[in-house]
């Protein structure tokens, strides 16, 4: 799990060893200001060891949501949904110890209008999930499901940005068949989704990376079978949507 927060890099949690035997989660925070010098800020968060949680900043600091325990061998009870906040990566404060929004992880989270989006993601192994519901909440507490159902499929592993004050949903995986999306969809209020007309876009994917920079929405990397390093790039105009530009 990875994060921008005040002007530094974080990292924390993760998988390491994959199926071998010592494979473990990890609950380890780490930061960097330069990318080159890292600091370990705590060896143990309050938080259980995990991977795939989501995480955005939130009123002045970070925000972890859910995630799973155990990547290959885990069950339903190695899944979360509980929510975290710190402002230092020390000191964790748990809101809540389960939200109402089913436990998940491969999914994603965002900001927007004062209030945390959480959507999709489900879990992979060893009993497949996938979901496309859609909850908000104003504190990280008290949630409100917004649709059980958004028009783009379930799936995990998609990526998430907030571009032109909308959410956006990009790309993604689904298994039963295994199929990877390329589609992309945006909305002002995570209910209510319209998805975007390109002339021109990016293989479809999974795992890859999605940001705002220099007032453009990037897609890098990711797995389009096989591993990609191609970089995209968007850029809508500023009085963006206009009709012509989405399906209805």
């Amino acid at each position: 799990m990875t994060i921008v927060y005040n002007d530094r890099m974080w990292m924390m949690g993760g998988w390491a060893d994959g199926r071998l035997p010592t494979h473990s989660a990890s609950n380890q925070v780490w930061s960097s200001q330069d990318g080159a010098h890292w600091e370990q800020v705590t060896p143990s968060a309050a938080w259980s060891p995990r991977l795939a949680a989501a995480m955005v900043e939130f009123k002045g600091k970070m925000i972890l949501l859910g995630g799973t325990e155990n990547y290959y061998f885990g069950n339903a009870n190695s899944l979360k949904n509980d929510v975290w906040s710190s402002s230092d990566g020390i000191q964790w404060t748990l809101l809540t110890e389960s939200a109402p929004w089913t436990p998940r992880a491969y999914h994603q989270a965002a900001v927007l209008d004062g209030k945390i989006y959480v959507f999709g993601g489900g879990n992979y192994v060893p009993d497949y999930q996938a979901l496309h519901d859609v909850w908000c909440s104003e504190d990280g507490v008290h949630w409100t499901l917004l649709t059980n159902a958004a028009p783009w499929s379930p799936r995990l592993w998609f990526s998430t940005a907030v571009y032109r004050d909308h959410l956006w949903v990009l790309g993604g995986w689904s298994n039963n068949p295994s199929k990877n999306w390329g589609d992309v969809w945006f909305s002002k209020d995570g209910k209510d989704w319209r998805q975007l007309v390109a002339p021109e876009s990016w293989k479809a994917r999974h795992e890859h990376s999605a940001f705002v920079f220099q007032d453009k929405l990037w897609v890098a990397g990711g797995h389009a079978q096989p591993l990609s390093s191609e970089v995209w790039s968007l850029q809508l105009p500023k009085e963006w949507p206009g009709p012509h530009q989405v399906k209805p």
